[in-house]
């Protein structure tokens, strides 16, 4: 491939940044042959440790990486981005209730929202891994005014990989050999981790594990609250898993996934499976190639599956109404 994609990440000093950073510079989004120019944004003060990350990023000598650039300013780390990812966001803080953190970050993600809407490229595409960011990406989608709102998902892929893993290990399979998880609702606790169409090395997950009492119980609470559980054991957030699961994210944008293997994306709702329309929520997605997604339609979702999914639809019209003076 002769163009070369233009890559722009914010938050890009940050743990899961800097972990991204090499995911994305080896080709981990846009396979082997395509060469990466990397737009890095950060806060002002930050900037110094910026400017390290891309000493290291330089020290590397990716192959496919053309060009490093860092700034303070959206409008510069945006400028002709093929694709955002969207990683810095405020953290909540001792105390904070949510509606606080939602509307601090809010003012983040609008801005952010109006610079692609200026200065992004054509066919941009936007993947919020920032928390909380099913409603930071509708808040960003909302303010880009112009740019169309399938341009934009939020990341559910690090509570799809963990589920893989979780039912594989209970089939004592590998994970690879897991396929059609589904992600209902937010990237939060309320999550629901749908496995009854998904296979396990052929099996229906459920057959496979063999255990219902395990999967309506000690699965769902692991996957739910597993980013709680690493805190509690290394003192910090999952960075790593956050990165890998935010190039998968984006790397399935821009290959071909089928209903073999669907993504879980969280989309903008049409009122799919029962979820209100108009909030950010996780489905079961297949995507052609070139950044474009589709709801995979006509599943069956029995009354536990509906019961757990519209307890995170709650959340999300919640966190809607929240924010509802940043939408523009």
């Amino acid at each position: 491939m002769s163009t070369v994609k233009r890559v722009a990440v914010t938050g890009a000093a940050g743990q899961i940044g800097y972990s991204l950073l090499p995911l994305i510079a080896s080709g981990g989004i846009f396979g082997p042959n395509q060469k990466v120019a990397l737009q890095l944004l950060e806060v002002t003060p930050v900037l110094p440790a910026l400017n390290g990350v891309r000493m290291e990023l330089e020290d590397c000598a990716f192959p496919l990486l053309t060009e490093i650039t860092c700034s303070d300013d959206p409008k510069a780390a945006f400028k002709n981005a093929d694709l955002c990812l969207l990683v810095g966001s405020k953290p909540r803080g001792p105390g904070m209730e949510r509606k606080d953190l939602l509307q601090d970050n809010g003012k983040i993600f609008i801005g952010q929202g109006r610079a692609i809407a200026e200065v992004a490229g054509p066919d941009v595409r936007v993947v919020v891994v920032g928390n909380p960011c099913n409603t930071n990406c509708l808040i960003a989608m909302h303010n880009a005014k112009g740019v169309p709102a399938d341009r934009f998902t939020a990341m559910t892929r690090l509570d799809q990989n963990r589920a893989k893993a979780q039912l594989a290990g209970k089939a004592k399979k590998h994970w690879s050999t897991v396929k059609n998880v589904i992600i209902w609702g937010n990237h939060s606790n309320t999550q629901y981790p749908d496995w009854h169409h998904a296979t396990i090395d052929g099996m229906p997950a459920q057959k496979a594990v063999n255990d219902d009492a395990w999967l309506t119980g000690a699965y769902l609470k692991t996957v739910q609250e597993r980013g709680k559980a690493i805190i509690e054991a290394r003192g910090k957030s999952s960075a790593l898993s956050a990165a890998q699961a935010a190039c998968d994210h984006a790397r399935s944008l821009f290959t071909v996934t089928t209903k073999d293997d669907w993504a879980s994306l969280c989309v903008i709702s049409d009122g799919s499976y029962g979820t209100p329309e108009g909030v950010i929520s996780g489905f079961p997605c297949t995507t052609d190639g070139k950044g474009n997604w589709k709801i995979v339609q006509g599943l069956a979702m029995n009354d536990f599956s509906k019961q757990k999914a519209a307890v995170s639809w709650k959340e999300l019209v919640d966190e809607r109404e929240m924010v509802k003076d940043l939408l523009g």
